[in-house]
């Protein structure tokens, strides 16, 4: 009878001597094994803008395979698992309660899409998952600052309210505009153009909202143009950005400029037949690269392997994901062999002057972990993204 009792105790303490139930599971890290790291991902596969997601999938996945071929990370490999939000909440939702409750994901990595990753963000907070380096230029990914929070990429508002300023100082343009979709996404950009315009004591002349799905922009673009637009500050994706651009095309409508961002900054806009992607500008964080201009043998040798696992050549998301992926990797490096949660982000803080092989440098700390303060200016020309002026802030 004794020892039962005893038995029954140490369900509850440690009285018979060892670790109990409660202990071990309070000593063990989600996501953490002696073998693995399993990190996880809800993007877009087959939605809306999948020509994003399948690229960005693919160039983290790039970069969690070299280091697990390596032999991994503190002798642990990673396992990356990608669920498909087709670009939908719903779906966003379901996808994350999946990595977080069921995989029990060590972090969230390189998530795409403003409404998706806001939809999400709250409930995996509360589980203690870090948010690392999504494929979002929201603020709701670096403010207001949080410990599991981790960003590298411009951020849509400043950047749109860089693109006003820049057209109004630069170009002479007096009669902004915006056409965005009617998502959080959208709201950013309509924000930061509204803001800006007042900052510089201007009027928004006219704005449209759309849903991401419109396929039909005649209306839209006739109240912009009766407006008398002559900047037009974008909230499209890379499939609406070339509707609308084609619509203002048939109209005769070209002496407009309009300006998009990161998320429209895709060869398939300069790419369109039609030419109608030629003169459109986007303010980015990352500048497109292409193969017969590569910058360097390291840019060519990663080009080559990326074409030859993925069987296409990669936009500039692909970029992006594969140098935040070497973040992620750097990160863990830095955690040491006793990863959790606190050693990960003591790890991310202490990358400082880190330079990526397409040119560029971010550095974190304790008080930051943002990465990115200033734009590019890219435009169209000759069907290939040109830059035209770097450093570029409001």
């Amino acid at each position: 009878m004794k020892r039962l009792v005893c038995i029954a105790l140490a369900a509850i303490v440690s009285a018979c001597g060892g670790g109990t139930p409660e202990t071990e599971s309070a000593q063990a890290v989600r996501g953490v094994t002696d073998t693995e790291i399993v990190l996880g991902t809800h993007t877009d596969l087959s939605g809306a803008i999948a020509i994003l997601g399948v690229d960005g999938a693919n160039g983290s996945r790039m970069r969690f395979e070299e280091a697990n071929e390596a032999g991994g990370i503190h002798g642990r490999k990673i396992r990356y698992i990608v669920e498909d939000s087709q670009y939908q909440v719903p779906k966003a939702i379901q996808a994350a309660n999946k990595l977080i409750n069921r995989d029990k994901i060590f972090a969230m990595v390189l998530a795409i899409g403003t409404p998706t990753n806001n939809a999400v963000l709250t409930q995996q907070l509360e589980a203690g998952v870090p948010n690392l380096f999504p494929i979002t230029g929201a603020r709701s990914m670096v403010e207001p600052f949080h410990k599991l929070k981790f960003h590298a990429r411009g951020i849509y508002y400043d950047e749109i309210r860089a693109a006003l300023k820049y057209f109004v100082e630069e170009h002479g343009k007096e009669v902004p505009c915006a056409v965005y979709q009617d998502t959080d996404y959208g709201q950013e950009i309509y924000e930061g153009a509204l803001d800006q315009a007042t900052a510089m004591g201007l009027e928004l002349a006219a704005s449209s909202a759309h849903k991401p799905t419109e396929n039909e922009f005649t209306s839209a673009i006739l109240r912009l143009r009766n407006a008398g637009c002559d900047l037009v500050l974008m909230g499209t994706v890379v499939r609406d950005t070339i509707l609308v651009l084609e619509t203002a095309r048939k109209m005769g409508w070209d002496d407009v400029a309009w300006v998009g961002n990161n998320a429209a900054y895709n060869q398939a806009v300069a790419d369109q037949e039609s030419g109608v992607g030629e003169g459109y500008y986007a303010f980015v964080h990352m500048e497109m690269i292409y193969r017969d201009n590569p910058r360097s043998e390291a840019v060519a040798a990663w080009w080559d392997k990326f074409v030859e696992k993925y069987g296409r050549n990669p936009e500039y998301i692909a970029f992006e994901a594969y140098r935040n992926a070497d973040l992620v990797v750097k990160g863990l490096e830095n955690a040491g062999r006793d990863l959790t949660v606190d050693s990960l982000i003591a790890g991310l803080e202490a990358i400082q002057d880190y330079e990526d092989i397409f040119g560029y440098t971010l550095t974190f700390g304790p008080d930051d972990h943002k990465g990115v303060s200033e734009s590019t200016l890219s435009q169209i020309k000759g069907g290939r993204w040109h830059t035209l002026a770097e450093s570029i802030t409001y």
